[in-house]
């Protein structure tokens, strides 16, 4: 296994979440903030100066965020899964309708990481569950190791956007 990273996978509308966030931040927030700032510098004494601290603070936070949002963005790979030729199988933008050993079924979408929101039903195609999924057809029944033990998921149903 090599040392590199895998893909920085992302769907289409992931990458203009991203963008659209990067936009706001670099176009909107931050000019307006070096303007709070700079007004603030010119009230005297920096040292008690609250707006003066927060907003270098704050200015610090939207400088992180921008040039991670920088970095992951320069890493994305955009795949859209509505090309997925092989519609049969588990891939990166699949929604897959699982059922447990205990009848409790459960779709998820696999997506990249930096879309993931589990409270949606949106996992990390790297997650556990993902990763025992990928290359799956329906009927399959793939193990996982979950946190709360090994848990076996069939594959009830397997969607693609359409393209």
């Amino acid at each position: 296994m090599s040392g590199e990273p895998p893909p920085n996978y992302i769907t289409p509308a992931g990458f203009a979440a991203m963008r659209a966030r990067y936009d706001h931040l670099f176009g909107i927030e931050r000019p307006a903030l070096v303007e709070v700032i700079s007004w603030a510098a010119g009230n005297g004494d920096r040292s008690e100066n609250g707006d003066y601290i927060y907003g270098r603070k704050k200015l610090r936070e939207i400088d992180r965020e921008l040039a991670h949002l920088s970095r992951r963005m320069k890493a994305a790979k955009v795949v859209d899964p509505a090309r997925q030729a092989d519609r049969g199988k588990v891939f990166f933008g699949a929604t897959v309708t699982v059922v447990d050993e205990d009848d409790v079924e459960r779709t998820v979408t696999l997506v990249g990481a930096d879309e993931a929101d589990a409270g949606s039903g949106r996992i990390s195609w790297l997650s556990p569950l993902a990763r025992a999924l990928r290359g799956a057809a329906v009927g399959d029944v793939r193990r996982v190791t979950l946190p709360g033990g090994d848990r076996e998921q069939e594959i009830l149903s397997i969607r693609y956007p359409d393209a």
